[in-house]
């Protein structure tokens, strides 16, 4: 990889600082729980890979499933997903059939959370913070931006947008991130070098993300884009430019066509078909329960309603959800001229693929992404539109003058803000409070007010020790109390009490080191940054004559 070839040891502390406190933001944000009954249903999936369990439960029919092949059901969605957790999977059922014999945990055996998530959703999610940590890191770098202001990007990504929230709740939202962001970064590399091999990476990337869900489709043609934009802006002739397209071409259409295929027979494995999706199979089976529903669901919602609903809408706004994308627009409306053709052909890609997002899922019947932070169909793309924005602030800070730096620190901290409020309970809470204040519902605020009213004691008020608010004990259970591990288990009280002493203690050293981290990471940054202003400084060593 070309681009890590510049990085002395001295520079790799960066990076690997980064990395460390990915890794511990993610230990301290999580809850043992998947987050997501979709993420449930696609670790069964990969469950029944090497078990002998059903993909899907006779019982969860008709709300989850549909049937394929010989009439088995099926699950509705890919394989990508499924694929990443079944290592996991494996590793924390072993673990799960071993604390079984052991007398202490006799009242635990299937409790929620159960050690099988527990493992699955801090190893995967762990994982996923970590690399994307660091595929961002280098990706800014091949932006052209300096170290400084990449790894203050990264913080920003980790902190202040929505990839907090679903490092707590692992539904597939921030693997896509990650598998997005890796090829737009291998597919630059290959645009500056001519490095084939980049190519190759950045492709697969692209093509992995198609067994995770097909319409990151739209993520690949934003990839493409971005790098038409760059090529031709950098090719002296029409001749040179069709030259490197084909190139483009005959290396990454076949990587796409090798990947659609691996989906297609998965398709076809299970319902006997390469040309249908489960979601139209899901669908016929719906207006066969139920003819009243139009001829065209699941796309039978108002165009108007869910395109700006997803921009307006109090309780799934992109703006309110990811106020960095305000800052976004801000900048690039104050300092279009000033960027550099990659940031340019970059946030031109990014807008086409956030445009392209909103378009598609505007008529879909849960176009909010049903019960969800915010609307996690599209917000994947927004946080990719946002990730040079504390970048470019910082690079442009002098020539945009103090307006600008005023409006961009304080969207930062308004928006970090929300992102620690994502954490604090478990996300349907206030989706089962909107069943009694009604609609629309100011859902940011309400967390906040959330937040106040448990801490101070005073939940009664806000109607969050109802009973009637939800059909489901554990529901209750868990949204009465901080959805992180420790105070989960205690919440239940079925796991040992030294077991719930044990998880206090690790996560109380897990913020510890995470504050350590902040504020070595922060000083490095800081030194990175003088270290260029010097060098900028700094005479031309010309020699004389």
């Amino acid at each position: 990889m070309k681009l890590l070839l510049p990085l002395t040891p001295r520079r790799w502390r960066l990076p690997c600082l980064l990395a460390v406190t990915a890794a511990l933001l993610a230990f301290v944000a999580q809850s043992g729980e998947l987050g997501s009954a979709d993420t449930g249903h696609r670790l069964q999936t990969a469950h029944s890979w090497w078990t002998s369990e059903p993909p899907v439960f006779p019982d969860e029919y008709p709300e989850f499933g549909v049937h394929g092949r010989h009439g088995k059901l099926e699950s509705w969605y890919g394989m990508g997903q499924s694929l990443l957790l079944l290592p996991a999977d494996i590793a924390g059922s072993l673990l799960d059939r071993f604390l079984n014999r052991i007398p202490a945990f006799d009242d635990y055996d299937g409790t929620d959370p159960t050690v099988r998530d527990i493992v699955v959703t801090y190893s995967v999610n762990i994982l996923l913070s970590v690399l994307t940590a660091l595929a961002c890191f280098f990706f800014l770098l091949a932006l052209g931006f300096h170290s400084a202001e990449a790894g203050a990007g990264v913080l920003a990504m980790l902190l202040a947008t929505s990839h907090l929230h679903y490092t707590q709740n692992l539904m597939e939202n921030n693997y896509i991130y990650l598998l997005t962001l890796a090829g737009f970064w291998r597919q630059l590399e290959w645009a500056r070098s001519g490095d084939r091999r980049a190519l190759l990476q950045g492709s697969a990337a692209f093509g992995l993300n198609l067994l995770t869900r097909l319409t990151t489709g739209m993520d690949l043609l934003a990839g493409a884009l971005f790098i038409f934009l760059l090529l031709r802006r950098e090719t002296a002739s029409g001749g040179e430019l069709r030259r490197r397209l084909a190139d483009y071409c005959r290396t990454a259409l076949p990587v796409y066509g090798v990947f659609l295929l691996i989906d297609r027979l998965y398709q076809f494995y299970r319902f006997g078909s390469f040309f249908t999706t489960y979601l139209g199979l899901a669908a016929q089976e719906a207006k066969l329960r139920d003819p009243s529903l139009p001829a065209s669901y699941p796309f039978e919602n108002p165009f108007h309603a869910g395109f700006f609903g997803a921009l307006f809408q109090p309780e799934k706004s992109i703006f309110l959800f990811d106020p960095l994308l305000i800052l976004t627009l801000l900048l690039a409306a104050a300092g279009w001229r000033r960027f550099s053709p990659e940031i340019k052909a970059y946030l031109a890609a990014a807008a086409a693929m956030l445009l392209a997002y909103l378009v598609f899922y505007a008529k879909y019947t849960v176009w909010s992404g049903d019960f969800a932070w915010g609307d996690r169909y599209v917000s994947t793309a927004v946080e990719l539109a946002t990730l040079p924005a504390l970048p470019l602030l910082l690079r442009h800070r002098k020539s945009l003058g103090r307006l600008v730096w005023g409006a961009g620190v304080a969207i930062l901290g308004a928006s970090a803000a929300i992102q620690a409020a994502s954490l604090a309970f478990w996300l349907p809470l206030e989706i089962y409070q909107m069943e009694t204040l009604g609609h629309p519902t100011f859902v940011i605020a309400l967390r906040m007010r959330n937040i106040a009213a448990f801490a101070l004691g005073r939940m009664d008020a806000w109607g969050l020790n109802n009973h009637a608010m939800t059909e489901d004990p554990w529901d209750y259970v868990h949204i009465t109390t901080w959805n992180f591990l420790p105070f989960l288990l205690r919440r239940v009280g079925a796991a040992p009490g030294w077991a719930v002493d044990a998880a206090f203690a690790l996560w109380i050293g897990g913020l510890a080191g995470l504050a350590a981290a902040l504020w070595r990471t922060l000083q490095e940054l800081r030194a990175a940054g003088r270290s260029r202003e010097e060098s900028n400084k700094a005479p031309c060593n010309r020699p004389a004559g």
